[in-house]
Parts: C-alpha cells; sequence; structure tokens
C-alpha cells in the first residue's frame, strides 16, 4: 500500500506493508525460531521437478526446504517405488518430541539414534508424516506408506533417490512437522516450485 505525506513543503511516499505481509512474515521468524505453532491455513508444496519442498500460510512461502523423491519417478502403483503425484493430505503425524535421528522401525521408534549421514545406514529418522491420497491417482498413499521423512543420508538431499517417501533433513522435517497440523493439504507436482506456488498464491488471493 502506497501512503502520501507532506514533509518539509514536499510530498513523500512510503510503502506500507500489508497486513497479509506482516503476517507472513512474522510466520516465517516464528518458524526459523522454532516457536511457531500449527496453522490450519497451511499448505505443502513438493516439486518434483526441482526437488524441493514449500510451505505456505495463506498463499504467502514460508519456507523452501530440499527433499528427494523417488529414483523410480512418479506413480501410484502398488510396487511401484514411485512418487505420488497431486492432492493429498497429512493423514497422521509421528515422533513429536523424540531427538533428532530417532531412528523409526514400522512407524515405531527403535530407541537407536543416529547422526546425520552415518555410513551404510537409511532408515527413517527423525519426524514421519504420513499421506493419504485424495484423488483417483494417488488413492494408494496410505496404504503404500508414502512418508514425509527424515533421512540419515543427508548428502543425498536435492536428488530423486527414495523409494517412494518424500525424504528431508533432520532439522528442516522438524521445523515442518511443528508448524502444520492433521489434515493439512499436500500438492506434488511434476512442475517447478514457483510456477505451482504463483497459481496457488492467486487462488489464496482470490478466496
Amino acid at each position: 500500500m502506497l501512503c502520501s505525506y507532506p514533509h518539509n513543503n514536499k510530498q513523500l511516499t512510503m510503502l506500507i506493508p500489508s497486513s497479509k505481509t506482516i503476517l507472513a512474515g512474522l510466520a516465517a521468524l516464528l518458524l526459523n525460531l522454532g516457536l511457531c505453532f500449527p496453522s490450519q491455513a497451511s499448505q505443502i508444496i513438493i516439486s518434483v521437478a526441482d526437488q524441493k519442498l514449500a510451505l505456505l500460510d495463506r498463499g504467502r512461502t514460508l519456507a523452501v526446504w530440499p527433499v528427494s523423491t523417488s529414483k523410480y519417478g512418479m506413480g501410484d502403483r502398488f510396487g511401484s517405488y514411485a512418487t505420488p503425484v497431486g492432492n493429498l493430505r497429512v493423514a497422521q503425524k509421528i515422533g513429536a518430541g523424540m531427538p533428532q535421528g530417532t531412528v523409526f522401525k514400522s512407524r515405531r521408534p527403535t530407541g537407536e539414534i543416529l547422526a546425520p549421514n552415518t555410513r551404510g545406514r537409511d532408515p527413517v529418522v527423525t519426524r514421519i508424516l504420513w499421506l493419504q491420497g485424495t484423488e483417483l491417482q494417488n488413492r494408494h498413499a496410505w496404504d503404500r506408506c508414502i512418508y514425509i521423512h527424515g533421512t540419515a543420508e543427508e548428502y543425498k538431499i536435492g536428488r530423486p533417490v527414495s523409494y517412494g517417501c518424500i525424504r528431508m533433513k533432520s532439522h528442516d522435517v522438524t521445523q515442518l512437522f511443528n508448524a502444520i497440523g492433521l489434515g493439512t493439504p499436500v500438492v506434488i507436482t511434476p512442475t517447478r516450485l514457483q510456477k505451482e506456488i504463483q497459481q496457488l498464491s492467486k487462488v489464496a488471493w482470490k478466496s
């Protein structure tokens, strides 16, 4: 918003940020400080093309993190090890309060804690966000146990190396876990992240 006012016989113009911009900036700051609370307006976008995940709130981007999707491409067929695309939602959150690096087997903590990039180890660690498909094209996601989860192989993040899930660094998945609630919409798209964000932002502003 532009505001003009007289000063020393001159007309000064200032750019005043909107309330939505201020709230989005505050939310991003709290997220970085680890002080944010789950928002009912949050949305997750995952770009297979860019190997990145964005967290949005009311159409505003709060954070972008590198991820890894499947080395076998995109799809939802049982046994394909592919990452499903389309509209999904966070159906279950597992691991709240557990130390980073906590190893999970069948979604249960084993008691073991791994440091990032421990050689020869590739378990699910730190946090699990279990996804459920909401469309025909991803209806098997829940039964296929498609998660957003932490990985011990952080050096591989940014490349498609998973077996269907979306992998994140432990610090990043902890921030994401704390920032969202159950039912948070998730969009997994083959397109570029910025393109998808722009489309969703337009919808958010109209609503």
